[in-house]
């Protein structure tokens, strides 16, 4: 009977050291991962990308209506983690966006290609294009605008006169 109950107390202590070397193990795992992301309350060391533009606002000016415009928009990635831009979509079909693929390094520039077909569009035109990224924001807005001069009309008939 003796040896039955030394035997229960060592399963107990020996379990009891399990849970609790299991527990430490978690805490330093933890520790380890704030460690490697930064201090999460410090923005001075915390691990994220930011898209800074040298502009992000373009005014194409009077255009004839019919005309394709093209912009670049310049950006620096000036976090200290890979930006990564996931999709780039106009506030309308007419609103083109090319943009990098592949992900962008700290201090690296690359360029945004921005596209407005005029085509039926006339008057004062503002559209946008919303960037989704990385970044803290998670979105990034460019926009673009101009005064689209309607094309000459037959006036009997309504239908625009070809050049």
């Amino acid at each position: 009977m003796k040896t039955k109950n030394t035997f229960v107390l060592l399963l107990m202590i020996a379990s009891g050291l399990m849970i609790s070397c299991n527990n430490q193990t978690k805490k330093n795992s933890a520790a380890e991962t704030i460690a490697m992301q930064g201090d999460l309350n410090d923005p001075n060391k915390k691990m994220a990308p930011v898209m800074t533009f040298a502009e992000t606002e373009f005014d194409f000016g009077t255009v004839a209506e019919g005309d394709i415009l093209e912009h670049s928009f310049s950006f620096t990635n000036t976090g200290n983690a890979p930006l990564v831009i996931v999709n780039a979509k106009g506030s309308c079909g007419c609103t083109v966006s090319n943009w990098p693929k592949e992900p962008i390094a700290p201090g690296a520039t690359k360029e945004m290609l921005v596209t407005f077909n005029t085509n039926g569009k006339p008057n004062l035109q503002n559209k946008q294009v919303t960037i989704t990224t990385n970044t803290a924001a998670g979105k990034e807005i460019l926009k673009v605008k101009a005064m689209v001069t309607p094309k000459a009309k037959n006036a009997s008939s309504g239908i625009p006169l070809s050049k």
